[in-house]
């Protein structure tokens, strides 16, 4: 056994989540893909086979009250709110993360001060907060303005509205400065609207305590929801009663079984609905988040950049230099919970990848030359990073 093989034991055996690797249905595979995909939560299927087969099957319509299901998104959002630092009521789960980002960055626009009419918007961004940004730009006459997010603070102005700006990036794991990036842009007189998808889940976020007006996040990957689970939509509470949604939805309405022809908002983060609830991914999502019963974040944070250090080191250690070069930043105060690798040969980056699954190793990658590999610390461990980078070595080498 060598020496990074007795350490990672070693740092196993002292690791106070290591527990809650139970909680999920996982094989031998190590599993580095939760940024794209969350394990499955063992519990989760017996909960929704009582969902399908009671609470469909025998109660029917009556479950809308009795089961719950109406006030859902309000409820899981609730409990998402701890996980990303926000008091209660500000949080409402449903729709996609691209659906949720249109409203909050058209609701921004709308909150902004006269003669503002710049969107800010993240040059590296995952493509569709782009997209998206670009729709709410033409529909509220405003301009989309890609910046680096290194170069915000010097382009924003008296025309900025918004700014929209993602919490860890997607490629490479940088993350970003949100305290100081949201102060900056409140001192511009401008909103920022954050995306948390690469972050909720893995670090603490603080959305209350930084001041944060909107935020959005997916709940399929650092928080294990299931594949396509809803999304959710983070409004301050002082936004709230200004927040005026371009989905006005019946959900949302004040009165939604008055069916009335009018549309008057609801009170509070339910003015974030649009239409019914998908009740079965829904409530697989609210099952899925026992798992963070007792859990603290601060816990979580730690250990996921402990992980991804010493993934790091096992990376320097086997692989031959200059095969592939860390893009994840080395500082911890800049890194998410993945860790970014650039092949040599870009050429070679997917039969690198499909070769390391064939072995067991589960990442995934970023075309044209990216490796990626997500660290979730409630059931990744230090043998399955130190496994990882053994048998990346060993596939480069071939």
């Amino acid at each position: 056994m060598s020496d990074l093989e007795e350490r990672a034991e070693l740092l196993d055996s002292a690791d106070g989540l290591a527990a809650l690797r139970e909680l999920f249905t996982l094989d031998d595979t190590v599993y580095l893909d939760g940024n794209s995909l969350g394990a499955l939560p063992r519990h989760v299927p017996a909960r929704m086979q009582d969902v399908i087969t009671r609470e469909w099957g025998s109660l029917r319509i009556r479950s809308w009250d009795e089961s719950g299901w109406w006030t859902a998104p309000e409820r899981i959002g609730d409990r998402i709110a701890p996980l990303v630092g926000a008091a209660a009521g500000q949080i409402v789960v449903g729709d996609s993360t691209s659906v949720n980002v249109f409203k909050a960055v058209v609701a921004a626009s709308r909150l902004a001060d006269e003669g503002r009419d710049e969107i800010l918007v993240d040059a590296t961004t995952f493509p569709t907060d782009g997209y998206i940004a670009g729709s709410a730009a033409r529909m509220t006459g405003h301009r989309v303005v890609p910046v680096d997010p290194a170069e915000v603070r010097g382009a924003l102005g008296p025309r900025t509205a918004v700014v929209l700006l993602n919490h860890v990036d997607f490629r490479t794991g940088r993350l970003h400065d949100l305290p100081g990036l949201t102060a900056a842009v409140h001192e511009a007189g401008a909103l920022a609207v954050w995306d948390l998808c690469h972050s909720a889940g893995a670090l603490p976020v603080g959305l209350d305590a930084h001041g944060v007006d909107l935020a959005v996040g997916c709940t399929y990957k650092y928080l294990n929801g299931g594949p396509g689970s809803p999304a959710y939509l983070y409004v301050a509470e002082r936004h709230q009663t200004a927040f005026d949604s371009p989905l006005p939805g019946w959900t949302s309405h004040a009165d939604p079984f008055a069916m009335s022809p009018g549309y008057a908002p609801a009170e509070g983060s339910v003015r974030g609905r649009v239409g019914t609830p998908d009740i079965l991914s829904m409530l697989a999502l609210e099952a899925a988040l026992d798992v963070w019963d007792g859990v603290s974040v601060d816990a979580v944070r730690a250990k996921s950049l402990a992980l991804t250090d010493f993934f790091l080191e096992c990376v320097a250690a086997y692989v031959p230099e200059g095969r592939v070069v860390p893009v994840t930043p080395a500082a911890h105060e800049e890194r998410g919970s993945q860790v970014s690798l650039r092949c040599e040969n870009a050429d070679e980056t997917e039969a690198v990848m499909r070769a390391l699954t064939e072995r067991g190793v589960v990442g995934d990658l970023r075309r044209p030359d990216i490796l990626r590999f997500g660290f979730t610390p409630l059931y990744v461990g230090f043998a399955d990073a130190e496994r990882a980078a053994r048998i990346l070595a060993e596939v480069l080498a071939v």
